[in-house]
């Protein structure tokens, strides 16, 4: 079984962002970059499939700028096989990346795909449903367990009333909650093992994708900051000010 994994270059989980201050967005410059932590998860789990013996290869994808290279250096260094990069200088949307990852899917055409459920950055939840909706295949989400028997994925997933176990026939489509697992620590050995793997590049038009944006952003400003907290006397004041001044009950 062949397995791909999406992954995305975000900014670092432990790096506070700014805004620009004309407001078109985040400043990334000189920021530390890394992988999408759900990514992370997802080629893990893919890692894990293999070493089960249900995985014969893993291949790490990307889209975006040529630095994408060193997101999918790390996939490989954590086990990947080898690497795709969709390389464009374009502002990629969930739609457009969802349309290089199908193209991509139909010149590879793995039994599974394993995406993280969200990107840190912009926070969508979009890519593995429309790359399922565009490929027409069955799809599970918010994955907290992941098995694989009898040609079939078995997804346990979180839901608001408990837990859901869903069958999937493959191929298939998982993307990855925080609790599927924990990701490997990557070691200097399989970094130094990673630079000789085979790593891909081509180009959303030679793949035959419009990654053209659909919405366009008109100002991104910083939430405004929290006020101070106030101390009350007795809970009857507490509730008057919950009523009056909050109006929250």
């Amino acid at each position: 079984m062949k397995v791909l994994v999406p992954v995305k270059r975000v900014v670092d989980y432990n790096v506070k962002v700014r805004v620009k201050s004309d407001g078109t967005g985040v400043d990334i410059a000189n920021v530390k970059m890394s992988m999408n932590p759900f990514d992370e998860i997802a080629v893990e789990e893919a890692m894990r499939l293999k070493e089960a013996g249900k995985a014969t290869e893993v291949i790490a994808v990307s889209c975006g700028v040529t630095q994408c290279q060193e997101t999918l250096r790390t996939a490989m260094a954590i086990g990947a096989d080898r690497a795709i990069l969709a390389e464009t200088d374009a502002d990629l949307q969930p739609l457009a990346v969802a349309k290089l990852l199908k193209a991509i899917a139909d010149k590879e055409q793995p039994q599974l795909i394993i995406l993280g459920k969200q990107a840190i950055d912009d926070d969508c939840n979009q890519t593995g449903q429309m790359l399922a909706a565009l490929l027409g295949w069955p799809q599970a989400t918010f994955a907290s367990k992941l098995v694989i028997e009898d040609g079939k994925a078995i997804v346990t997933r979180e839901v608001d009333g408990g837990l859901e176990t869903l069958s999937l026939s493959l191929p298939a489509i998982v993307t990855t909650d925080l609790r599927l697992n924990e990701p490997r620590y990557v070691t200097l050995p399989n970094i130094m093992k990673a630079k000789k793997k085979t790593l891909d590049v081509m180009t959303p038009d030679a793949l035959g994708v419009d990654v053209a944006p659909r919405l366009k952003t008109l100002k991104v400003v910083e939430p405004a900051k929290r006020t101070a907290g106030t101390m009350v006397p007795d809970v009857a004041t507490l509730v008057a000010r919950l009523r009056n001044e909050a109006k929250v009950i």
